[in-house]
């Protein structure tokens, strides 16, 4: 298979940018927007594949995987699944400019699903473990002077066989879970780099005075090193301060301009690191300024405070599925493009539903005023089904989920997994002034230890809420108790120190033909026969919702964004062609919600 012969496994719908994926360039943009240097290789592209059974190595390559798409996707061009007793394993090769020379050369992998295993030109690099979190591994002292290099990946992915953290991710899909993502999935890149280099950068936004408090980590130990951090305006220095590394570093802002979604203005950074005043490594990041709290309201009920204004949430359930793609959109634009439209019908939220987007997703909500509520990807095991309606109809209150088997958390290791791979999600994503809730479990999938863990949590990242438990088995701890009422509305009991939400309800379903991803077993939570009836009930919808802002709700949650897969329950179809609902009522329903 030759780059002018790679297609799209047919048989799938596509969206409207399958057509503008390039085989020699997929998602050829930068692929850190919170840490970048001009200097760096795409990796993206054509990689020879092989899936084999676990003891075996590939003495030849099966064909031809279009990284970074997940080899179940369509744009891969293989569309195969990966099964728990198989391997998939990459072969890439690549010539660095001279110009790197004699730089160190750091490897970077966005995200790989789920056990990853590299070598560069047959040595070892090291493996890693977790679907969601970058990871990077220096090829330096392995390079070929003047001579092509060869990159070798292995991957394991047991998917639902296994208790790994996975999402909505199965072996069999239909119901509400959903195709297999194996392998990479988000962009492979190079970098060059001096011998010591800004590793880290670490930043906190505070209004009340208005600053920036940074810290800034590097690579190796370095003497008598300074580090300069300038907050800019459209090319103007604002303000500036010096230091060193693993010091808090603090910007005060003058005549703060805050961020919020109306307003999503961001300051530029430029962060210098010198030695006897010679220039070292430099990067380039951004901040916006904003503060999300809890405030009781003049009835002591505690309401959501941005920038000290009170701001009730709205917007849908993300599961950032694509058609074609599965977890990785077909181009930038399409990534950008379910954030638009939701702001577009007038909302203000988006809860990304166990899954971790690529950086960009999250430099795009910044950049246009989206709130995010960020989910855990789910790991263990779905709980019994009598649990399941326990929570669903009862929205009971497990004060013990510290009974593992119940949750398939038994293993001591599984669980330290989900600790690391947690603490992982909150370092990698702590700069996008975009999050403003983390939130650890979801309907009990996985749960376990939730009061210590929403605890740890807390205390990890107080800038931002949290929703320890979302939908059911609250264990009564974290700044929200939210609760999942299908078709709903609804709302849990007021309390004096948590704010209450409703972070799932609706899923209204309206088939769309020559829109869907298959004819059969498809579900709602409510099916509706014509676009005219279901504007008319969401409409409905939207009144009650009204009336329960009133007594005290501070966020709700629709289910969802777009239809995905067996799910037709979305504001679009999956394909992303047709909204199924009158933009205009909508619109004008969600203004009158979060705006009186």
């Amino acid at each position: 298979m030759s780059q002018s012969t790679w297609t799209p496994v047919p048989g799938r719908i596509q969206t409207r940018w399958a057509k503008d994926v390039n085989p020699r360039s997929p998602l050829p943009e930068y692929p850190r927007p919170q840490m970048s240097r001009q200097d760096w290789m795409n990796l993206n592209g054509l990689w020879d594949y092989a899936i084999l059974p676990l003891d075996d190595e590939p003495d030849q390559y099966q064909g031809q995987i279009l990284v970074p798409f997940a080899i179940e996707s369509s744009l891969s061009g293989v569309g195969k699944p990966l099964q728990p007793n198989e391997h998939l394993w990459y072969h890439k090769t690549f010539e660095l400019p001279i110009e790197w020379k004699p730089r160190r050369v750091v490897l970077h992998f966005g995200a790989v699903d789920w056990q990853t295993d590299v070598w560069c030109n047959g040595q070892h690099l090291g493996q890693h473990q977790g679907g969601y979190d970058p990871f990077s591994f220096e090829i330096t002292k392995f390079l070929r002077d003047g001579a092509e290099n060869e990159l070798v990946v292995k991957v394991y992915d047991p998917t639902s066989a296994g208790r790994q953290e996975r999402g909505k991710q199965t072996l069999t899909p239909g119901f509400v879970f959903y195709t297999a993502v194996s392998g990479i999935w988000q962009t492979v890149w190079l970098e060059p780099l001096p011998e010591v280099f800004i590793q880290e950068i670490h930043m906190t936004p505070f209004i009340e005075p208005a600053r920036l408090e940074i810290q800034v980590s590097l690579s190796d130990q370095l003497p008598e090193h300074e580090l300069q951090v300038q907050l800019k305006e459209a090319d103007k220095v604002i303000t500036e301060v010096s230091g060193s590394s693993g010091q808090k570093l603090i910007l005060a802002v003058p005549d703060a301009h805050l961020w919020s979604p109306d307003d999503p203005f961001l300051y530029d950074l430029k962060i210098n690191l010198s030695v006897k005043n010679q220039l070292i490594d430099s990067v380039k990041s951004y901040c916006g300024l904003r503060e999300i709290s809890l405030v009781q309201d003049e009835n002591g009920i505690p309401r959501i405070h941005l920038n000290h204004k009170s701001i009730f949430q709205y917007g849908p359930l993300d599961q950032g599925y694509w058609p074609d793609g599965l977890y990785t959109a077909p181009t930038d634009k399409a990534l950008r493009y379910d954030i638009i439209f939701s702001k577009s019908l007038g909302m203000n939220m988006l809860r990304k539903h166990i899954k971790v987007e690529p950086a960009r997703w999250y430099y795009h909500c910044d950049q246009l005023g989206m709130l995010v509520w960020q989910d855990m990807p789910c790991g263990g095991k779905v709980p019994h089904t009598l649990i399941l309606g326990m929570g669903f109809l009862l929205n009971l209150k497990i004060r013990d989920d510290r009974r593992y088997h119940w949750f398939g958390r038994e293993d001591a290791g599984v669980r330290q997994q989900f600790r690391h791979e947690l603490q992982a999600m909150m370092k990698n994503l702590h700069n996008y002034p975009s999050i403003v809730v983390w939130v650890p479990f979801n309907e009990s999938w996985g749960q376990f230890n939730a009061r210590e863990i929403g605890d740890w949590v807390k205390h990890s990242d107080p800038s931002r809420l949290v929703d320890v438990a979302s939908g059911w088995f609250d264990q009564g701890n974290g700044d929200i108790y939210s609760i999942h009422k299908y078709v709903g509305p609804g709302m849990p009991p007021i309390e004096k120190e948590r704010a209450v939400a409703l972070s799932e309800f609706g899923g209204l379903g309206l088939k769309v033909e020559g829109h869907l991803w298959q004819e059969e077993k498809l579900f709602a939570y409510r099916m509706v026969k014509s676009s005219a009836e279901l504007t008319k009930r969401y409409l409905k919808l939207m009144e009650k919702l009204l009336t329960l802002k009133e007594k005290g709700l501070v966020a709700a949650i629709y289910t969802e964004l777009c239809d995905v897969e067996y799910e037709i329950n979305g504001y679009l179809t999956y394909d992303r062609e047709v909204v199924k609902m009158d933009r205009d009522q909508i619109e004008a329903a969600h203004s009158r919600l979060i705006n009186e």
